[in-house]
């Protein structure tokens, strides 16, 4: 399979993965990395919006979204409150796709940087 066919199946199978607006900064990035790193961009595990918003609902109240995410402060917060009482719950539980998106953009990022 050539580069152009990988970076194309990756972007059909990964796109909603990542913010939209980023879709052509991240074929271009694609583009100019070499071979290997590549290979390692492609092959990384991205979080899945779907499971992240499940995870919102049924354990979010308890800070389990935010760990996953990497805010641990944000997370300790909401194991210690209840989810501040639940607003920040629903708070995430609107949000959470978005920042899972976030999430991994940065992710990608750092590893077409390494």
């Amino acid at each position: 399979m050539d580069r152009k066919s990988q970076i194309d199946m990756f972007l059909a199978q990964n796109g909603e993965k990542f913010p939209a607006m980023r879709a052509a900064e991240i074929r271009e990035t694609l583009d100019q990395l070499d071979d290997s790193r590549l290979t390692m961009v492609l092959s990384f595990s991205y979080k899945e919006t779907m499971t992240m918003l499940l995870l919102s609902i049924f354990l979010g109240e308890w800070g389990v979204d935010r760990f996953l995410l990497g805010d641990t402060g944000m997370g300790v917060l909401k194991l210690l409150t209840g989810g501040a009482c639940g607003v920040l719950w629903i708070i995430d539980m609107i949000k959470i796709q978005d920042m899972t998106r976030e999430y991994n953009y940065k992710k990608f990022a750092e590893l077409a940087r390494m």
